[in-house]
């Protein structure tokens, strides 16, 4: 199977994760992609493949040579954003790209221009695989799965030497649980790798600090002919929270190492309004004071309209790895070196966002991130090129046979 054909098979399944579920995962629909995974990794000759009671799947790909070399692992996740629409996707490839405007759904007038997103034009000849334009692709990650896949294939079925490779899929990873229930320990690999990022060549080793954040806010309803002094509009409430936060911290006017506060929902009426945040920064101080923030101004709306109007929790999703990346920087150069063998330019930039890798760096598995070609994510306007994740199933290979090569950690 090709990596192509793959992903368009893995595209099929709907995994939305969900962030109001407390179940592991989140939604169902990630067990059937799960399993269908574990057939696939079967099917190659990958025996122990399996998925565990929380939905994670796992397998080995035993070494074929005797020299002491780590055991690498590579990990992507199942799941898709809820920021766009997951259900239904119509994935499809395009001819090669020429430049221009791509209609993806002629009927809604819905274009991907090189206008308005001007990394199009690094796809100039290269085939692209879009939607209709009405819901995400999916690529982040299932390009990252389909490629682990693809590199998995490869190796069992050629003559090329290997040590042990680990391989992980995770649930959840979007809503920021994917390291929740991972098992490090079972998993045996020294380090890893995620293949969750963006354009070909990135190389991610500093990630944002990363917290989600709720607040409740309960209201008192009065007929408002009489509520003079006495009303307490929840609706009203959150919107005044939402204005005590800078204007300027949001994801529009930020980049680079600036970290932001973005609502992601809201909802509300009179007695009762509902707002969720996640909340980003690069330097851990400055992350700290933007929890602070939100706890202070929870605490000054308390003050103006009474105890237990506004409710207000917080939870660490993850940490940036760099502190503990910095330690086996070896592995970011061994990545560096086979995508320059693949012909890849590697580009070292901060991610503004957060993997699986993160958190299990903090849990003992140094695990920077790799890219997987894809772009636009977590919009109907999320593409990724067919060559894209052809080289870096093949940056993927080269990685494993250099560590061979070099015979050591």
């Amino acid at each position: 199977m090709t990596v192509i054909d793959r992903f368009l098979k893995l595209v099929s399944y709907p995994t939305t994760s969900d962030e109001r579920s407390e179940t592991c995962p989140s939604t169902p629909r990630q067990l059937a992609l799960a399993e269908e995974l574990v057939r696939q990794m079967q099917e190659m000759g990958i025996a122990d493949a399996h998925v565990d009671a929380d939905g994670y799947v796992y397998g080995t790909i035993p070494a074929n040579c005797e020299k002491d070399i780590p055991v690498y692992g590579l990990i992507a996740h199942m799941d898709t954003a809820p920021d766009a629409p997951g259900e239904n996707i119509r994935a499809r490839v395009t001819e090669a790209y020429d430049g221009g405007d791509v209609v993806l759904n002629e009927e809604k007038h819905i274009v991907l221009s090189p206008e308005e997103y001007p990394q199009l034009k690094n796809a100039v000849g290269k085939r692209l695989i879009v939607t209709d334009g009405t819901t995400l692709l999916g690529a982040d990650d299932k390009a990252g799965v389909a490629e682990i896949l693809s590199a998995a294939e490869l190796l069992l079925t050629s003559d090329r030497k290997h040590g042990t490779v680990k391989l992980a899929f995770t649930p959840d990873e979007e809503i920021g649980r994917g390291a929740d229930r991972f098992d490090v320990a079972g998993f045996g690999a020294d380090y890893a790798y995620t293949v969750d990022g963006g354009a070909i060549g990135e190389l991610e080793y500093e990630n944002f600090n990363a917290a989600s954040a709720k607040i409740v806010i309960r209201g008192k309803s009065i007929h408002p002919g009489s509520a003079k002094g006495q009303m307490v509009n929840a609706a009203l409430v959150a919107m005044e929270l939402h204005g005590l936060l800078p204007a300027l911290e949001t994801p529009y006017y930020t980049d680079g190492y600036e970290g932001f506060y973005h609502l992601t929902d809201l909802q509300g009426e009179t007695e009762q309004a509902e707002l969720h945040y996640i909340i980003r920064d690069h330097d851990r101080t400055k992350f700290e004071e933007k929890k602070h923030r939100l706890v202070k101004i929870a605490e000054t709306l308390n003050q103006k309209y009474g105890d237990g109007t506004v409710e207000l929790s917080i939870h660490d999703s993850y940490l940036n790895m760099k502190e503990k990346i910095e330690e086996h920087m070896y592995i970011v150069e061994r990545a560096k070196k086979a995508m320059e063998d693949a012909g890849v330019t590697p580009k070292i930039v901060p991610i503004r966002g957060g993997t699986d890798g993160a958190r299990l760096s903090f849990m003992g598995l140094p695990c920077p991130n790799l890219c997987t070609g894809g772009e636009n994510f977590h919009s109907r306007f999320e593409f990724v090129s067919v060559e894209a994740m052809e080289k870096i199933s093949d940056i993927l290979v080269k990685i494993i046979e250099n560590s061979v090569n070099e015979g050591r950690c």
